[in-house]
């Protein structure tokens, strides 16, 4: 028997080495620690048992994921969200549960040995096939930088439903085996409840939390730092378990409390490590319940309850996101993505069986059921697209279309600059361009950033500069020149590829993070490689000019300019999901657009008014339609302008909250 510190060891080693495994394959890490478990697990080689050590640390995992999935939200986000979940979100597990009852009846009736499923059973496996892996799926669509997209606020809507629907099934499920008076009682107390501690968390803690925040980080301490975020996220996961809600959702809203801070990203830098080793230990933990030789025995009904439930609750989910106004590739996107079991459902099922509701045997094949399904949803989620394409034709309309709206903008376009990439480096070529009255087009993935500054004004589409449609969409055959911006060499490569298979003769500007991948650049066709420790975007977008026949003279004296006024001219940029914080982000400087919106309390009132300067914030562009208007301290300000704020993410904070509060 292994004390708690060898058998952590022990888990780590496996995590280890079924990460490294499986990525010298390419495959995701999860699966690596999936298969880990199940190998060294009680059903596997015996090395590791399922003990209350190895339950805690799985749990201290999930709560760290939900922190962090709340740094992705806001409480004005989650109520533009709440269509989606506690619309679809309720759709959908009450749906679920409704499907897998009357399934679970039927392959009763077909099969005699499972005859004594009762309903309190029935809606017990309902509950826990409703759930779906939000580590999993959440995981996944943040390394395919896909929580923004149309069908990743749809999955996330409704797996926070799910996270919120844990509480009262776990408080139903008893409660169906007593009498419906005392089911009664027992909801009317868990809600009130859960109604006082939620409103303590979000009410007490939002004013507590910027305050709080501010001793802590002035006391210009990391170690200090990392004890206070620690001390906030368990604490909060404490108070919500202690009132008897999932600790989960407490760390779920210290994390959403925390969002409206500037402290956001600084945070969610250093909890990552934390979440990623715990939530590698859970993966294991899950591995652990898999019993090879029950699936082996019963391995017809493991793949009947594996491919009903899976399939049932793709239609289900697919159906309901649809009927809500989705298109079809969104609506099976999010069916993909959620077709799976989830960790909350093992919770739900350990529970059934200590109420003795089930056939310890059925739990078994329905646990085994689960675990391979969870086994196969990183397949499913890293192949929807191709999926998607095989299913709905209407999705290579909708692909076209995509493509066809960014030829629409190009179309026009001559002798145009494509800048693939549109972080802080094309941003700074940009303003440089169009300074010197040259044309560009940019193409960027992440799809809030592409919004936000289409907005400000900036000719940028939503496209992948690595796929040969999305260059000639952009009008490489009419471009001057095509700059990648970011810093991926394996990208890199295949925009040089589809360039020099289409246009030969286009100068192609190639960042690089340093001068390791020179020479493979130069080989692929690069006409300049510009390593980012020689001047970063500033003499990438020196290179650029020259080449577009913009005299050196003058070239120069833009350069030495900047020099001179500090980089005033190039300060701030647009942060995207892709950005990496550093240590400094909350004191850099950042751009921001805002958009007055109906109700703002900047609307009818001039920019002196605002008197956004005691916030130490600029405004350095004001948009009205597709018109850039002056900015002068008597500009009257509308409904649907756009400002563009300037100033370190605190004080455009401030600034935002002061032109939008009603």
């Amino acid at each position: 028997m292994f004390s708690g510190l060898e058998l952590t060891l022990f888990l780590l080693g496996a995590a280890v080495l079924g990460v490294v495994v499986f990525r010298m394959f390419q495959l995701p890490p999860m699966l690596g620690y999936l298969v880990a478990g199940i190998l060294i697990g009680p059903h596997g080689l015996g090395f590791a048992d399922d003990s209350e050590t190895t339950r805690a640390l799985a749990e201290f995992g999930v709560v760290f994921l939900m922190f962090s999935i709340g740094l992705e939200f806001s409480l004005p986000k989650l109520s533009a969200m709440r269509h989606l979940v506690f619309g679809l979100g309720v759709a959908q597990v009450l749906g679920t549960i409704v499907v897998a009852m009357v399934f679970g009846w039927g392959v009763a009736f077909v099969l005699p040995q499972l005859h004594d499923i009762s309903w309190p059973a029935a809606f017990a496996i309902g509950g826990a096939l409703a759930m779906s892996s939000t580590a999993i799926v959440s995981k996944m669509l943040t390394e395919r930088m896909e929580l923004e997209s149309e069908h990743g606020r749809r999955i996330l809507g409704i797996l926070l439903f799910q996270d919120l629907a844990l509480v009262p099934l776990l408080i139903i499920v008893p409660a169906l085996v007593k009498s419906s008076g005392n089911l009664l009682v027992t909801l009317a107390w868990a809600s009130i409840k859960a109604l006082v501690v939620l409103t303590l968390l979000l009410v007490a803690g939002h004013k507590l939390m910027r305050s709080w925040f501010n001793i802590v980080v002035k006391r210009r301490s990391q170690e200090l730092f990392m004890l206070n975020l620690l001390l906030i996220t368990l604490g909060a996961a404490w108070v919500t378990e202690k009132a008897g809600l999932s600790m989960a959702l407490g760390a779920f809203i210290a994390g959403m409390l925390i969002s409206e801070t500037e402290f956001k990203h600084q945070v969610e830098e250093d909890i990552k490590s934390f979440r990623d080793v715990l939530l590698g230990l859970f993966f294991i933990t899950v591995g652990m319940l898999l019993n090879i030789h029950l699936v082996l025995q019963h391995w017809w009904l493991v793949l009947l309850l594996l491919l009903g439930p899976v399939l049932l609750k793709f239609g289900l989910i697919t159906g309901l996101v649809k009927l809500f106004g989705s298109s079809t590739g969104v609506a099976l996107r999010t069916g993909l993505a959620l077709a799976q079991a989830g960790e909350f459902g093992f919770v739900l099922l350990n529970q059934a069986g200590g109420l003795q509701l089930m056939d310890p045997l059925l739990i078994q094949v329905i646990l085994a059921a689960m675990v391979l399904s969870m086994l196969a949803a990183p397949f499913l989620i890293a192949n929807a697209d191709a999926i998607v394409m095989k299913l709905s034709a209407n999705e290579w309309m909708l692909q076209s279309l995509a493509l066809t709206q960014l030829a629409t903008r190009t179309m026009s376009s001559q002798k145009h600059v494509i800048i693939a990439g549109f972080g802080r480096s094309g941003q700074s070529l940009a303003k440089l361009l169009d300074e010197e009255g040259i044309p560009y087009h940019a193409l960027e993935m992440d799809p809030e950033l592409v919004q936000e500054t289409r907005n400000a004004g900036a000719n940028v589409s939503y496209g992948d500069a690595a796929r040969r449609e999305s260059l000639v969409a952009a009008g490489i055959h009419r471009a001057s020149a095509l700059v990648v911006t970011y810093a991926s060499t394996p990208s890199a490569l295949k925009v040089l590829y589809h360039a020099n298979e289409l246009v030969p003769s286009l100068p192609v500007i190639v960042r690089s993070h340093d001068d390791t991948d020179l020479d493979k650049l130069l080989a692929a066709g690069a006409t300049e490689v510009v390593p980012e420790a020689l001047e970063g975007s500033l003499m990438l977008a020196s290179h650029a000019l020259v080449m577009l026949g913009v005299p050196l003279r003058r070239v120069v004296h833009r350069v030495q300019t900047a020099r001179d006024e500090r980089y005033t001219s190039l300060r701030g940029y647009f942060h995207g999901a892709s950005d990496v914080p550093d240590d400094n982000d909350n004191l850099s400087v950042r751009l921001q657009s805002v958009a007055l919106i109906e109700g703002a309390h900047a609307i009818g009132k001039t920019l002196w008014q605002m008197a956004l300067v005691q916030f130490d914030t600029e405004v350095t562009m004001l948009r009205r339609g597709k018109l850039r208007v002056d900015v002068q301290p008597d500009t009257v300000l509308q409904q649907g302008d756009i400002v563009v704020l300037r100033g370190t993410a605190e004080n455009i904070l401030r600034a935002e909250q002061r032109l939008l509060k009603k």
